[in-house]
């Protein structure tokens, strides 16, 4: 391949990245299209009734700490998908709301995972676990292709920090494209928690 013909492949290379890292925002917007019965709430957090959810895709790979991990395998608990990076200031002033959340509640069948995504050297996400503490497990996703696979409409791959809550089933029950203050953050998972 020629460096002419490289240039077009790096220069759209170079609009995804920056786009994404400019993407982190406290705000957040809608993931736009698909018909993912989302429901906006006052606050920001919108919710899916549970006879309408969608399941959410395939998430596996390698964590933070070179282990391998799918989320399908929590089946039967309530998982909190959080997608992070390491140079995002909103995630770094979430970080420690969904540690608390996550200390609380994994007695009562909540597991959390993290997504760290667009951070190219690992280091950079694990100093990150390291300094807020963070002790629920994340994948690593340095490209961003995990947020790809969800539906169009669920995830907005610009709005870093998002959270979703899957129920007990696998299904999307909420998400946030904005970071969550611990009220919120439970104000997301007490609903799906309480589900029979």
């Amino acid at each position: 391949m020629s460096a002419a013909s490289r240039a077009p492949l790096t220069l759209a290379g170079a609009v995804a990245a920056a786009s994404l890292l400019s993407a982190c925002t406290s705000g957040g917007t809608s993931g736009g299209g698909g018909d993912t019965n989302f429901i906006m709430g006052k606050d920001g957090i919108s919710t899916v009734a549970k006879g309408k959810r969608h399941a959410a895709p395939d998430l596996s790979g390698k964590t933070l700490d070179d282990k391998q991990l799918a989320v399908s395998s929590f089946k039967g608990k309530v998982v909190v998908l959080n997608v992070w990076g390491s140079w995002c200031a909103p995630c770094r002033a979430e970080a420690p709301n969904f540690e608390k959340v996550h200390k609380d509640l994994k007695s009562r069948g909540v597991q959390f995972v993290g997504i760290n995504v667009a951070d190219p050297q690992i280091r950079s996400a694990r100093a990150f676990e390291e300094q807020y503490g963070v002790s629920y497990p994340s994948l690593y996703d340095p490209s961003s292709k995990l947020m790809l696979r969800f539906e169009k409409g669920t995830l907005n791959p610009q709005a870093i920090p998002s959270t979703l809550v899957l129920d007990r089933d696998g299904k999307i029950a909420a998400r946030s494209l904005a970071a969550l203050s611990e009220e919120k953050l439970r104000k997301m998972i007490d609903p799906v928690l309480a589900e029979k």
